[in-house]
C-alpha cells in the first residue's frame, strides 16, 4: 500500500511544506497516463488531502472513446487511486467539450485556419471548468501532469517552463491568469519524463509503462483506411489522414481552385480546411520540383501555392488575443523568444505596439507562419504570454 511521508518536506515544485500541505485538498486531473499518476502520487507522499477526478471528454467513436478518457483509461486511473488509497470520481464534462473545444476547432477549420485545440482545453475545461467545480467543493488546489512550473514572486504568480526540455507544456498555458494559477499545482513540472518513469516504477502504479498519444484527442481512432488523402489524392493500402477523415464527415466540402503565385490555376482543392500553411505532401499536383501551401484565400475559395521556400518566410506578424500571466501588459517595447507553434524552435523577436495592434518582429524570418496557431512569449525560462495568429 502506498504510504504518504508527512514528515518529509514537499518537493520544490509542490509549493507547501508537508504542515502546511496536511490541511489542503487538492483535486488531480487523472487521465490514465503515467504523469498525471506520478503527479497524484507525489502529492499524496506530500501530505495533501487528494481527490482524484477522471473528466469524460466528448468523442465522435463512441467505441474507443476520446484517446484522454477511454474506458481503459479510466480503469487505470481507477486502479492508480486504489493504489494510493484516494477517493476516485468522474466528472462528465461531454457537452461543454463539445461546445467549447470541438466547435471551436470545426469553425476555426472552416475559416481555412489551423486549430490548436489543446490551448483552448486548458483554458475553457482544465483550468476553467474543473477549477470552478474544485472550488465550489471547497478544494484549494487543481493539479495535473503537464510539464510546467508555477513560482510566487512577490505578489505575482510566474508560469515556468518545465525542467525536461523536450516536454515541457508552458505553451499550451499561455491562456492562464493570475487568479488561476494561485489554485494550480504542476508537481511533475520539476522532473523530468523519465525521472516520472523511474518515479512510477518505484510506487509501483499501474500506469508506469503506458504510452502516451500526440493526435487530437477526441478524433475517432476506429475508421476504416479511405481511398483519399488530404487533398483527394490516393494513398497507399492502409494509409489515411484521421483529422481529414474527421473533417469530411462534419464539414460540407468545397472544391475551388489550386493557384501559383502568379494567379495560374494548376488544379482542384476539395476544401481549404483540408491544408496547412507549409504543407508539402497530399497537394494533388504533379511536378519535378515540390509544391508547398503558402496561403488560403478564404474570399475566393482559393489555395495558393509555391514552389519557392523563401516565399514561406515571413519577418513579423500582427498578434490578436493577447493574454498576459502576470495580467497586465509589459512596457512595450519588449525583447523576447518565441514558439509559433509547440514543436518550433525559440526564436528571438521584439513585441512592439503599432496603433491600436500589437506586432511581433523577428530577428529571423520565420516559415509557415500559420493562422489560427498560437505565438507565445518567454523571457528565459518564464512565459510572459501569447495570442493567436490571425489571418
Amino acid at each position: 500500500m502506498f504510504k504518504s511521508n508527512n514528515k518529509k518536506a514537499c518537493p520544490e515544485d509542490i509549493r507547501l511544506s508537508s504542515v502546511e500541505a496536511l490541511s489542503r485538498r487538492v483535486i488531480i486531473a487523472m487521465s490514465g497516463g503515467v504523469d498525471s499518476s506520478v503527479a497524484a502520487a507525489l502529492l499524496k507522499r506530500a501530505g495533501f488531502d487528494v481527490v482524484g477526478v477522471h473528466m469524460k471528454f466528448w468523442s465522435e467513436g463512441k467505441k474507443s472513446g476520446n484517446k484522454c478518457c477511454t474506458p481503459e483509461s479510466e480503469k487505470r486511473a481507477r486502479q492508480v487511486a486504489k493504489k494510493l488509497s484516494i477517493p476516485f470520481y468522474v466528472f462528465n464534462f461531454e457537452k461543454e467539450f463539445k461546445k467549447r473545444i470541438v466547435d471551436y476547432f470545426l469553425k476555426t477549420e472552416k475559416q481555412g485556419k489551423t486549430p490548436n485545440p489543446c490551448v483552448i482545453c486548458n483554458k475553457e475545461i482544465k483550468f476553467g471548468l474543473l477549477l470552478e467545480k474544485a472550488l465550489k467543493l471547497n478544494a484549494d488546489f487543481i493539479a495535473t501532469g503537464h510539464y510546467a512550473r508555477s513560482q510566487l514572486s512577490g505578489a505575482e504568480w510566474k508560469l515556468l517552463k518545465g525542467k525536461d526540455k523536450n516536454k515541457d507544456q508552458s505553451y499550451f498555458l499561455w491562456q492562464l491568469n493570475q487568479k488561476q494559477l494561485k489554485h494550480i499545482l504542476f508537481p511533475v513540472g520539476n522532473y523530468t519524463k523519465t525521472e516520472v518513469r523511474k518515479l512510477a516504477k518505484k510506487f509501483k502504479l499501474p500506469t508506469a509503462n503506458t504510452q502516451e498519444s500526440q493526435e487530437v484527442c477526441f478524433i475517432n481512432t476506429e475508421i476504416h483506411p479511405v481511398k483519399s488523402g488530404r487533398a483527394g489524392v490516393p494513398l497507399k493500402a492502409g494509409q489515411f489522414n484521421r483529422v481529414n477523415y474527421f473533417l469530411r464527415k462534419y464539414l460540407k466540402t468545397k472544391p475551388g481552385d489550386i493557384v501559383d503565385t502568379r494567379g495560374k490555376i494548376l488544379g482542384k482543392h476539395q476544401g481549404l480546411w483540408f491544408y496547412t500553411i507549409g504543407q508539402r505532401k497530399g497537394i494533388g499536383i504533379a511536378a519535378e520540383n515540390p509544391y508547398y501551401v503558402l496561403r488560403k484565400d478564404i474570399k475566393k475559395n482559393e489555395l495558393i501555392i509555391t514552389q519557392n521556400k523563401k516565399d514561406l518566410l515571413q519577418k513579423e506578424l500582427v498578434v490578436k488575443s493577447v493574454n498576459w500571466i502576470s495580467g497586465v501588459k509589459p512596457k512595450l517595447p519588449i525583447k523576447v523568444n518565441t514558439k509559433i507553434r509547440y514543436r518550433s524552435p525559440s526564436a528571438s523577436a521584439i513585441v512592439r505596439q503599432s496603433g491600436n495592434k500589437i506586432k511581433v518582429i523577428f530577428k529571423k524570418p520565420q516559415r509557415a507562419i500559420t493562422p489560427g496557431q498560437s505565438v507565445v512569449f518567454y523571457a528565459g525560462g518564464e512565459l510572459l504570454g501569447g495570442g493567436i495568429i490571425p489571418n
